[in-house]
């Protein structure tokens, strides 16, 4: 997922992708341990994603980023 896209979502919607790159991280590093991962990047790549949806999270928490009203 890009940047841009992550930067567009709400809040809720934020929390769920979280939720479900954590679960495809855990689920990767399983699959590492068996030596069943066909693409070992893809562990980097979801820890930056997650690291990226956490950092937009926390700035809703700060009130640096407001939701921007859709007309």
């Amino acid at each position: 997922m890009k940047r841009e896209e992550i930067k567009e979502m709400t809040v809720n919607e934020l929390k769920l992708k979280l939720q479900d790159d954590l679960e495809e991280l855990q689920n990767l590093r399983f699959q590492k341990a068996l030596h069943q991962l066909e693409n070992p990047m893809r562990i980097h790549h979801i820890r930056k994603e997650i690291a990226q949806v956490k950092t937009v999270i926390r700035e809703f928490e700060l009130g640096i980023r407001q939701l921007e009203e859709m007309s």
